[in-house]
């Protein structure tokens, strides 16, 4: 295996991996700042003993047996410096009855070391912008280009923020500990968002060659069942499991053969996961009779489900939905909301109907550099036949897009035009 390949297959790895990693590391340490360095000293440690060595038959495993070594060397170190036997306590090899109780009273309250991270994470100290993007950068390995798309702001703002928040943990001498279940409610929303926009990231990537990242996919529909497990009466979690399970149901027809996006209306519905349909309605239903009717995840999940009762495209409910969206923007403003809103009316009502919410969209200008909102914008064009304004209005939304799979259908629809 040459060089380039094995560079390739340790970025794939890290990717994956390093949330563990780092989420593993901070709970050893109790310091996210350490944890991250010697994830990354895991990395380097990689790059320089595979080209010799080859590629071991569990890459994941070794990155993790790399760090959790040097993990216990700097606690060795932190001890012998400190004369302390709390550090000591902390040592994963120490015998004592302190880290033995101490993972029980864990393992109690959560069980599972990526979402304990998040929870940590997601401290009330910070504001809860910040909380959502350090644990998207940090425990759940999206870039900062990915997380800026996710809020629509440019990228040294996001950069700012993460850089921020973890100079506040570490000025304040925030503890990496786990709160006890009563305090996890004012940490909850945080920690749905940042589920629900890894889930985002995955299902529609915004950079890459692929149209989705399934593993990011699999990775918020595991943390979200975790969830729903340790808070099994709150309507948010379950309204966001729901949405996952239903909006999941669609992967295997969302591609096709050659790994080319195939958009909704278009899709092979067949080919849908039926099982996991009736995961998602079946949670719905108990979002709903816990009185989250207003709640915007379960709201999302009532579109969601909209959809998946229509076995055929043309039976699509979309009045319904348009009507839910606008419920939706009462709860959750957002011009994407708004944008999504503009379909639905396109859809029930004929594009003139759609087309001042569109124009209210390009007025107001926070989604001036969004693709789909361009790749709305043409269809509406392109119903209402302004034809030449349609293709102008797709080759746009290709040069905003950073995904090689939405470009490519979007200059086939121009092309088409």
């Amino acid at each position: 295996m040459d060089t380039r390949e094995i560079q390739r297959r340790l970025d794939t790895v890290w990717r994956m991996e390093s949330p563990r990693l780092i989420a593993r590391l901070a709970r050893m340490l109790g310091d996210l700042d350490s944890a991250e360095e010697l994830a990354q000293d895991a990395l380097v440690a990689a790059l320089e003993h595979w080209p010799r060595q080859g590629v071991p038959d569990n890459p994941g495993a070794w990155l993790m047996t790399t760090a959790q070594r040097r993990a216990i060397d700097l606690l060795r170190q932190r001890r012998l410096h400190a004369g302390k036997q709390e550090a000591m306590a902390r040592e994963p090899d120490h015998q004592g009855s302190v880290v033995r109780d101490h993972e029980r009273e864990v393992e109690d309250a959560i069980g599972d070391d990526l979402l304990r991270l998040l929870f940590v994470a997601c401290h009330p100290v910070l504001p809860a912008d910040a909380r959502v993007a350090l644990t998207l950068r940090l425990l759940c390995g999206l870039s900062t280009a990915e997380i800026a798309r996710a809020f629509l702001l440019p990228e040294p703002t996001i950069a700012q923020r993460i850089v921020r928040a973890k100079r506040t943990l570490a000025e304040r001498g925030i503890p990496f500990e786990v709160p006890r279940r009563r305090a996890l409610p004012q940490r909850l929303r945080s920690v749905l968002e940042v589920v629900y926009l890894v889930f985002n990231e995955g299902y529609a990537a915004s950079h890459g060659e692929d149209w989705m990242r399934p593993a990011l996919c699999e990775e918020a529909l595991r943390l979200g069942r975790v969830l729903a497990a340790l808070l099994p009466a709150s309507a948010p979690v379950l309204g966001l499991l729901a949405l996952m399970e239903l909006q999941a149901s669609r992967m295997g027809a969302r591609t096709d053969a050659q790994g080319a996006a195939v958009l909704l209306m278009e899709q092979d519905r067949s080919r849908w996961d039926w099982l996991q349909i009736g995961r998602g309605q079946a949670l719905l239903e108990k979002a709903l009779a816990l009185g989250g009717g207003d709640d915007a995840y379960v709201l999302q999940a009532a579109i969601a489900a909209c959809h998946a009762r229509a076995r055929r495209a043309d039976r699509t409910d979309w009045a319904r939905i348009a009507q839910l969206y606008a419920r939706l923007a009462r709860v959750m403003p957002s011009p994407v909301v708004e944008l999504n809103r503009a379909v639905a009316v396109a859809r029930a009502q004929g594009p003139q109907a759609a087309w001042p919410l569109l124009e209210a969209l390009q007025q107001d200008g926070r989604l001036d550099d969004y693709a789909p909102l361009q790749a709305v914008r043409g269809d509406l064009l392109e119903h209402l036949g302004r034809r030449d304004e349609a293709r102008s209005a797709f080759e746009r939304a290709a040069e905003l897009s950073g995904n090689a799979r939405e470009r490519q259908a979007l200059r086939a629809r121009a092309a088409d035009l």
